[in-house]
This record gives structure tokens, C-alpha cells and sequence, in this order.
């Protein structure tokens, strides 16, 4: 994992874990030193952490955690699960292309590859991220639904709400390949199901889709509801 790559990953699930809360300032120096990296990977994970709207722009330069709700968290997962099981309802009953069947399949090698060793590397959670991302994009672009891309796109500008805000409540690798592994096993049940004309199945598949998201999110026990620190931001 390139260093900006994993500086991202480990302030977002800072952020998940309530280790940096909503309206704190984003300051690169500290968040250096505290991270054990120069100030440089700082830098440019900051932008992308307001992409992906975890981050809101404080001053002329810098950036604080955006105050969110588990609720706003957790409505906009489940909105996209239904945009999205839709879209592939819309894929599987009109006739998946050669070429969008190919696309997924490589994704699904992709993914049987981070597990092929049984064990998550230290770049696994992001390579598993961004091939989680395609997946889905391509399902969407496939629908040929301006509208439902549109609609998901907004669902995705909400905090661990897209599919390549991948983070986990617990830093446990052994509970993040349980849950990577059944989640990739689902991407294969879509695809079966999409290549088989199964318009019903491949819906349902991806509303439960969504739902292992939403677990992976609350791994620790301990933490209650998904991101139960952030219930009272404003």
C-alpha cells in the first residue's frame, strides 16, 4: 500500500472509531506525528477524505471532521442498496454483454486473489476497496439509468456510505477477512445470478449486499450501533 493509500484508510477508521470526532480540526502537523509519517501523505489524503465527504474545508486551507449521524450513515446505505438492486434487476432481466460479464469476472478474480493466502496483507483492505468500487460501477453504468446513477451518487457523498469507504469498527484482521471474504462471496452470487437472467435474485443478492456493509461497520461489540459515537453530531 502506497503511504498517502494507507494514511487514508487509517483516518477514516479513526473517524469511524470515534478517535477523531465531528468539528475537530484536521491539523497535518499533528496528525503527522501522531501517524508516525511526514507531513506530505497528510496532505493529500485530506482532499480525499472530503471527497468521500468525511471531511468538511475549515478556514482558508484546512479541514474538520463533518458532523454525521449513524442514522444519516445508515439511511443512505440502505437507500443505495435499493437503487442499486434495482439496477441490477434492470442488467439481469434485459441481458448482461459479454463484455460487462468479462468486467465482473475479473473483478471476482481480483478478489479471489487478496484471499487466496487465507490472511489479509497490509494493502488488502484498500486493492479490496477499489475492486469493490468497479464492481458496483459497473452494475450501475450497466443499467443505463441516468437517474439511478445520479441518486446513488448523492447516497455515496454520505459518510461510510460508498462502496469504496470500506472501514471497519474493529482492527481485528482476522474478523476483516471473515467479513471481506462473505462479502466477495456475495459479488460471485450476483454475477451468477445476473448471467443466469435472474432479475429477482440479483436484487434481493445486492439489497444484502449492503447489509454486510452496514456489519462491517460495527465489528466491536462494544461500540453499539454503527459509528454510536457520532449519534449526537449536530
Amino acid at each position: 500500500m502506497t503511504q498517502p493509500s494507507s494514511v487514508i484508510v487509517r483516518l477514516r477508521e479513526m473517524i469511524l472509531r470515534g478517535e477523531l470526532v465531528p468539528g475537530e480540526r484536521m491539523p497535518e502537523a499533528e496528525l503527522a506525528t501522531r501517524l508516525g509519517v511526514s507531513r506530505t501523505p497528510v496532505r493529500q489524503a485530506l482532499p480525499a477524505l472530503a471527497q468521500e465527504g468525511l471531511l468538511v474545508p475549515a478556514g482558508k486551507r484546512g479541514y474538520s471532521v463533518r458532523a454525521f449521524t449513524a442514522q444519516h450513515s445508515l439511511d443512505a446505505l440502505r437507500i443505495r442498496s435499493v437503487l442499486e438492486g434495482f439496477a441490477a434487476r434492470i442488467v439481469a432481466e434485459r441481458g448482461a454483454s459479454a463484455a460487462l460479464l468479462a468486467a465482473l469476472k475479473a473483478c471476482l478474480y481480483e478478489g479471489d486473489a487478496i484471499f487466496a493466502n487465507r490472511v489479509l496483507a497490509d494493502d488488502d483492505e484498500l486493492r479490496y476497496a477499489e475492486m469493490n468500487a468497479r464492481f458496483h460501477q459497473l452494475i450501475m453504468e450497466a443499467s443505463q439509468v441516468p437517474l439511478l446513477e445520479s441518486l446513488t451518487e448523492r447516497c455515496n457523498l454520505v459518510p461510510f456510505t460508498a462502496p469504496k469507504s470500506i472501514a471497519f469498527s474493529s482492527s481485528s484482521k482476522e474478523k476483516m477477512f471473515d467479513f471481506l471474504f462473505y462479502a466477495h462471496g456475495q459479488h460471485h452470487n450476483i454475477v451468477e445470478a445476473i448471467e443466469a437472467g435472474q432479475g429477482d435474485r440479483a436484487e434481493f443478492l445486492f439489497r444484502e449486499h449492503a447489509y454486510t456493509q452496514e456489519k462491517s461497520q460495527t465489528l466491536d461489540p462494544a461500540m453499539g450501533p454503527l459509528m454510536a459515537l457520532r449519534a449526537d453530531a449536530a
